[in-house]
Order: C-alpha cells, then sequence, then structure tokens
C-alpha cells in the first residue's frame, strides 16, 4: 500500500496562485530563492536534458523591462492598453523569475516533451513558493512572446523563449477561489 502524504495532498488540492499585483516586499533571499528554484528543477525531464534555465529579475532590472515593452508595444502599433498591460508586470514587480525554455537538440526527446518540461518547471516554481508561505503568480503576456523583447531585455539566444516569468513576494490579500472544472466532464474512461 502506498504511504500518503495528507499534507501534500490538501496542498495540491487548495493551491491558488496570487495575483502578481498584490505581491509586495519582502520578497525571497537568495538563500530562500535557491531553494526554491532547487525544488522546481526537480520537474520530470525526459532524457535529462534540462530544456530550461532560469533568470532572476530583481526591483532594479524591472524598470528596463518596463521601458523596453514600452517600446516594444510601439514599434508593434499595440493598442494602448496593451502596451500599459505589458508594462504592468515590471512597474509593480519586486522579484520575478523568467523560466527560459531551451530547446535542445535530440534524436530521442521531441521539441514538444522539451516545452512541457519548460511548463511544467513554472509550475513547479510556483508551488514550490506557495508552499514556502509566499505569493507566487505565473505570467505570460504579450512581450514575453515578442521575440525582440525576448533578446533585448533577457539576451536570449534563438533558440530560447520565455516559458513564464514567475513572480513571487508577499501576498497582501488571499484572493478568492475562482470556478474549478467539474471532473466527471472532463475525464474519460478507457
Amino acid at each position: 500500500m502506498p504511504t500518503p502524504n495528507p499534507n501534500a495532498l490538501e496542498f495540491l488540492l487548495t493551491r491558488r496562485s496570487r495575483p502578481a499585483k498584490t505581491l509586495t516586499a519582502p520578497v525571497p533571499d537568495k538563500d530562500v530563492l535557491m531553494q526554491l528554484l532547487t525544488a522546481a528543477a526537480r520537474t520530470p525531464d525526459h532524457g535529462k536534458l534540462e530544456p530550461w534555465r532560469f533568470i532572476v529579475v530583481d526591483q532594479a532590472a524591472m524598470a528596463p523591462l518596463s521601458a523596453l515593452a514600452q517600446t516594444r508595444g510601439e514599434a508593434l502599433a499595440l493598442d494602448p492598453e496593451q502596451i500599459a498591460k505589458g508594462c504592468a508586470q515590471f512597474d509593480l514587480g519586486n522579484l520575478a523569475v523568467a523560466v527560459i525554455e531551451v530547446q535542445k537538440t535530440s534524436p530521442k526527446i521531441p521539441a514538444l516533451e522539451q516545452t512541457y518540461s519548460a511548463g511544467a518547471v513554472c509550475l513547479a516554481l510556483v508551488n514550490a513558493a506557495l508552499a514556502a508561505g509566499w505569493g507566487a503568480n505565473w505570467l505570460s503576456g504579450w512581450a514575453s512572446h515578442d521575440r525582440a523583447f525576448m533578446e533585448q531585455g533577457f539576451g536570449l539566444e534563438p533558440h530560447e523563449r520565455i516559458a513564464g516569468l514567475i513572480h513571487i513576494g508577499t501576498e497582501t490579500s488571499t484572493p478568492p477561489d475562482r470556478p474549478r472544472p467539474a471532473i466527471e466532464g472532463i475525464t474519460t474512461w478507457l
């Protein structure tokens, strides 16, 4: 018989991301953040390719990224509301971790599985932060998918892209739970 871990299961059944705009200082220090990154790196990784890496975005890096989002949004002729939304996560941010998908050539592991692994790292980092008592949120947005923003803001290479920006900080309010899917309606038994 398996040995249950009821605390871990209860955490997973009740976990709730915290909106990034509600996160404030203090943020995890380097030692705490390294522990959270270590937990996130335990994500399933077929072929042991490590198709991801981390870029820590501290408070000082937020303003230049916001300015770049503004410049790129204007260059792309985006609606002012879209531009403002792209800037907001950096304007309001205190600490974020950019999870970078790093596509690696492999005869056995398809690119899509590497993408899945990078996404799993994002969720693992959110869950690690929440389990450690921090507020956390996984964001992306148009700027995260703009090649010029990725290259200029984060120095990414052509085989890399942003899988997610994980904002971590002290939560100022607990959000209400959102509606969840009816599991019976999305589950098929063969």
